[in-house]
């Protein structure tokens, strides 16, 4: 082994061993089943190691915690220790954590309840609710390695900057300010551009529903802890589907806001610069009520007043209306010219459809422009630096990278030069007019919709298919240099879900569905709908007709004995800065889905 293999090998166990102490002993679990003896970890499962009080505590939504904190009826201590008990089960068991500081989150908590007791009212609107955070935040105390070896022990892999542990986003300030305790940061690939979570200090974070699938990606650490309860809201970033895709496989709503609609400031992130289409930051929770709550309490802290590309726009109550009592219209993309849904995905449309007709709706076919230009544009504005940012990164520590990311990033693909500013330009204008063609399009729908008015709100797709990986097992220090970790059979199956647009060993990858919304800058939030069941989801017979060899590929990797049982979910696409209606209507249809 290489002097330089050895030494990122030893500070990635290093950190990996880190986080496993960081657990109380009292919280360790002893022999962990292999992935195919339990493949779900949800529900009755993790309900084995807590107590009722944790169970009643970690089950409830976040408006309730805080009303209870707020009433009296629970303290903000106990409300911390029995997440941080429960967040250190889901690392155990899905691999999804990067950092925790449970002590100091218990002594926030404490000051919380003290502040309590002394004035009768809680600090703000989020008094005592503990909140996880993706490792893109900066949080004092811990490191943000986004995933990168050489990483640690930096800030951003530069040494002696004096922001070390003490920097903290400006987000992070904002909910500290609102009363929320901060415990945990969740586990993201390295580079942040895949739709599987895996980097070389923590492994693979699997999909607690059905550990034989994906948690997703980027945010797929926050995706897999909240989706075993194990946090009642966290916040991710998106790009290209990193808040929806780990929302949907983890059966969560997910909100993907307009850039400059929450703050951003003061985090790591890749690519940093790139500014043809901005990363945003948002909520991922349980419930609709949640994101609403976090939102609303964010923007009453005037976050344009500390991050210059926020928008002044407070939340409005009044732009979040419902179809309740009067006919809307929605459109429905059920297929967008490239790759077909799997059948559980297509039947989740349809029942999303069937209900909204049920209500006396109207639905029509969405036709749009092109989204393969659209994608195009996305896929440009990625490439600006020609990677040479993300190959930086890996050169810090001489650490390999993940399959997912050698594909495109790696040794064998030949760099080419960085872009100018003459094509950085063109793609910009290239952008503003298929957003200008994508707005005329949807301004033409009031010809359709009976209403008078365009298409209120788009149902598509997260995602086309499900991540889907082999032979890696949990719980253990995954090394890709070393040949005994990693079986020949590594397998990616993901469409909609990373943004790349290259075939990779046995799978491809399909973004389209996702990260079109990141190029028009439309706010949108998963809707979860159902989960597979192989015994009304067969997989397509002799008479499907692929368009094309990677319709026929994709189409081939879906197996229902595999995929039985996971989340499967579709989003809903309204207008840019439209996060008071998108979440009023998801909020609606979730309980028409649920009645």
């Amino acid at each position: 082994m290489a002097a330089d293999d050895q030494a990122w090998q030893k500070l990635a166990k290093t950190k990996n061993e880190s986080i496993t102490k960081s657990i109380p002993s009292a919280w360790r679990l002893g022999s962990l089943p292999r992935n195919e003896e339990q493949r779900d970890v949800t529900g009755d499962y993790i309900r084995q190691y807590l107590s009722k009080e944790e169970i009643e505590i970690t089950e409830a939504i976040a408006p309730i915690i805080v009303a209870k904190i707020s009433a009296g009826a629970w303290t903000a201590e106990a409300v911390t220790k029995a997440f941080c008990h429960r967040a250190s089960l889901a690392h155990q068991l899905t691999n999804c954590l990067h950092e925790t500081f449970f002590d100091a989150a218990i002594e926030d908590a404490k000051a919380l309840d003290d502040f309590y007791r002394q004035n009768q009212k809680p600090i703000g609107p989020l008094h005592g609710l503990p909140v996880s955070l993706k490792d893109q935040f900066h949080v004092k105390g811990v490191e943000t390695s986004m995933g990168y070896v050489g990483w640690l022990g930096t800030f951003e892999g530069k040494k002696g900057t004096g922001k070390e542990k003490v920097f903290e986003s400006e987000l992070v300030k904002e909910l500290r300010s609102l009363g929320a305790v901060l415990y945990c940061k969740t586990s993201v690939p390295h580079t942040l551009m895949s739709g599987e979570t895996i980097n070389n200090i923590i492994g693979y974070t699997w999909n607690p529903k059905n550990r034989n699938l994906s948690c997703g990606g980027s945010s797929g650490g926050e995706g897999a802890l909240i989706g075993l309860r194990a946090s009642p809201v966290g916040f991710g970033t998106d790009i290209g589907g990193s808040i929806r895709i780990p929302a949907a496989t983890n059966g969560l709503y997910g909100l993907r806001p307009s850039a400059g609609r929450l703050p951003y400031e003061g985090m790591a992130n890749s690519m940093d610069g790139q500014n043809s289409v901005l990363s945003v930051v948002g909520p991922l929770a349980p419930s609709v009520s949640t994101l609403q709550l976090l939102v609303k309490a964010l923007l009453s802290r005037e976050p344009w007043l500390h991050d210059p590309l926020v928008h002044e726009i407070p939340w409005r109550d009044d732009r979040a209306v419902t179809p309740q009592h009067q006919k809307w219209s929605f459109a429905v993309l059920r297929h967008d010219g490239a790759v077909s849904l799997h059948p559980p995905v297509k039947r989740a449309i349809e029942t999303v459809v069937k209900t909204l007709e049920h209500q006396g709706h109207k639905i029509i076919e969405w036709e749009p422009p092109s989204h393969k230009r659209g994608l195009d544009i996305l896929q440009k504005s990625w490439s600006y630096d020609s990677g040479a940012d993300i190959r930086s990164a890996f050169e810090l520590s001489g650490e390999p990278m993940a399959p997912q990311i050698d594909q495109t990033y790696g040794a064998g693909i030949k760099p080419k030069p960085p872009k100018d500013a003459t094509h950085i330009a063109a793609n910009n204008v290239a952008k503003r007019e298929y957003q200008k063609e994508y707005l005329e399009y949807w301004n033409s729908t009031a010809e359709l919709t009976g209403t008078g008015r365009p298409v209120d709100v788009v149902i598509l797709p997260v995602r086309l298919c499900f991540s889907r990986t082999f032979a890696v097992e949990p719980n253990i220090f995954f090394q890709p240099a070393s040949s005994h970790l990693v079986s020949p059979f590594w397998r990616d199956y993901h469409s909609s879900v990373a943004p790349f647009a290259a075939a990779r060993p046995n799978g491809y990858l399909y973004y389209g569905y996702s990260s079109i919304v990141n190029v028009l800058d439309y706010t949108a939030c998963t809707l979860p709908v159902t989960t597979v069941d192989k015994t009304i989801d067969p997989a397509p017979g002799p008479s499907f007709e692929p368009l094309s060899e990677l319709d026929k590929d994709v189409m081939a990797t879906y197996d229902p004995d595999i995929y039985d049982g996971a989340h499967v979910g579709v989003q809903l696409m309204g207008r840019r800065l439209q996060e008071e209606k998108v979440l009023a209507v998801t909020e609606y249809l979730a309980g028409l889905l649920k009645a």
